[in-house]
């Protein structure tokens, strides 16, 4: 019983992820959910509280293994400067992935204080993750760097989401620049 009820947790969370890709916030509903996985919507309602509640999920199973990405891809890097480019390069080749589709809803969804309080938190983690390569670099302010370096990358984030008319390379190659330039002081 308890492994088909997970089976058909991971099946509304994939089918949410799909959705998400698909057609934004407004595409996921629960009427949606239940027809991409063949149940009913009252078994929905059985999972999932709301539609706030399926994009926390989705943020807490999907941002981990999103941040892991990031973090081999500098773990990979040789020098601080060399880890900011994975940095950024990273998160933004992870813009058309089906879970970064889901963790970018989150900043349109309708969550409660708790929910954005743990979402923002575990954003607090990816940027803790430059904040060395910030201080190897010998920034003053490396916390502060981090954070606005991760504005750039949401700057771009939200360009190639929209489908911007610059190409998704060029969008990355100009915040790669604009970070390695900015973070040099």
């Amino acid at each position: 019983m308890a492994e088909h009820r997970s089976m058909q947790r991971a099946a509304l969370l994939d089918a949410a992820r799909s959705l998400l890709s698909e057609g934004g916030t407004e595409a996921l509903t629960f009427p949606a959910l239940a027809e991409r996985t063949g149940l009913a919507r009252s078994s929905v309602y059985e999972y999932f509280r709301s539609r706030a509640a399926v994009v926390e999920e989705l943020c807490a199973v999907d941002f981990p293994v999103w941040a892991a990405e990031v973090e081999a891809a500098m773990a990979s890097a040789e020098g601080p400067e060399a880890k900011i480019e994975a940095y950024v390069r990273r998160q933004l080749a992870l813009v058309g992935d089906r879970r970064h589709r889901a963790v970018v809803a989150i900043s349109a969804s309708e969550l409660d204080a708790g929910a954005r309080e743990r979402i923002r938190a575990a954003h607090g983690g990816l940027v803790a993750m430059i904040v060395e390569a910030l201080r190897d670099m010998g920034h003053r302010e490396p916390r502060l760097a981090a954070m606005l370096l991760q504005g750039v990358v949401d700057a771009a984030v939200r360009r190639i989401e929209l489908g911007a008319a610059e190409d998704p390379a060029a969008i990355t190659e100009v915040a790669v620049a604009m970070a390695l330039r900015g973070v040099r002081g």
